[in-house]
C-alpha cells in the first residue's frame, strides 16, 4: 500500500530482521505489507485486534500498562493454560484425562480467584494438565464430576497476542493480560514462542508471575 510504513518496532514477526529491512523487501516484491502484524488498510494502528473492536483498555485494575492481551486460538474458548497441581501425583491417582473438569486456585503465581478448567491433555508422569478456562457454571451442572486439586502452579499460557503497548519478543519477560481475566489483573511471563500465523501472532508464555 503506497505511503504505508511499519511502526518501527523491529519485532521480527514478518520474518525480516527489522522494519527497515521489511520495507526493502516489500519494495523488491519479496514481501507483502500484509506480512506485518500491524498492517491494515487504514495504516498502522495500535492496537491491532484482528479486525474487531477490543473490549480491553491496555491498562489493568491497578493502572499497570500491559504489552498485549492473550486471546484464544481460533475456535477455542480461552487461551490454553498449562498447570501443575501442588500434588501432581493426583493426576495419575485420580485418572484425570482429556475432557475432565478440574478446579483450584492458581496459588503458584498468587491469583486470588478459584478457576474451573476443562482438561485438553493430561500427563500422568509430570502431572502437567493443559486446559481451557471454562468458568464456575460448568462445575455446577448436574452430573459433572469435578476434580478439585485446590491449588496449582501455572506452567504456561498459549494463545494469540493482541498487541497494545508492545509486541511479544522471544526470550523477553513481558506484561500481559490473560483474555477474560475476571479481575483484570495483568501477569508477567517469559515469551518462549512467537509464530506469525494467518490468524495472528501465535505465542507461548512460561514462568508466569503476578508482579
Amino acid at each position: 500500500m503506497a505511503g504505508w510504513t511499519p511502526p518501527g518496532r523491529d519485532c521480527g514477526a514478518c520474518g525480516a530482521s527489522g522494519c527497515d529491512r521489511f520495507i526493502t523487501l516489500v519494495g523488491e516484491g519479496s514481501k507483502e505489507v500484509q506480512s506485518c502484524p500491524f498492517f491494515r488498510e487504514e495504516g498502522t494502528v495500535d492496537p491491532p485486534v484482528r479486525g474487531i473492536a477490543s473490549p480491553y483498555t491496555g491498562v489493568d485494575v491497578h493502572g499497570a500498562v500491559y504489552d498485549f492481551v492473550l486471546a484464544p486460538l481460533p475456535g477455542e474458548v480461552s487461551a490454553r493454560k498449562g498447570i501443575v497441581p501442588f500434588r501432581p501425583d493426583l493426576v495419575e491417582r485420580w485418572g484425570i484425562q482429556a475432557g475432565d473438569i478440574v478446579s483450584g486456585r492458581p496459588a503458584g503465581p498468587g491469583c486470588p480467584v478459584y478457576h474451573v478448567l476443562r482438561v485438553i491433555t493430561a500427563n500422568p508422569v509430570t502431572g502437567v494438565l493443559v486446559c481451557h478456562t471454562v468458568g464456575p457454571l460448568v462445575a455446577r451442572n448436574a452430573g459433572v464430576e469435578v476434580h478439585d486439586v485446590q491449588a496449582y502452579h501455572v506452567a504456561s499460557f498459549e494463545g494469540v497476542a493482541e498487541v497494545f503497548a508492545a509486541p511479544p519478543v522471544l526470550g523477553k519477560r513481558q506484561r500481559f493480560l490473560p483474555g477474560s481475566c475476571m479481575i483484570n489483573l495483568s501477569h508477567t511471563a517469559v515469551v518462549n514462542m512467537v509464530m506469525q500465523k494467518s490468524f495472528g501472532l501465535h505465542i507461548r508464555l512460561e514462568d508466569i508471575r503476578i508482579l
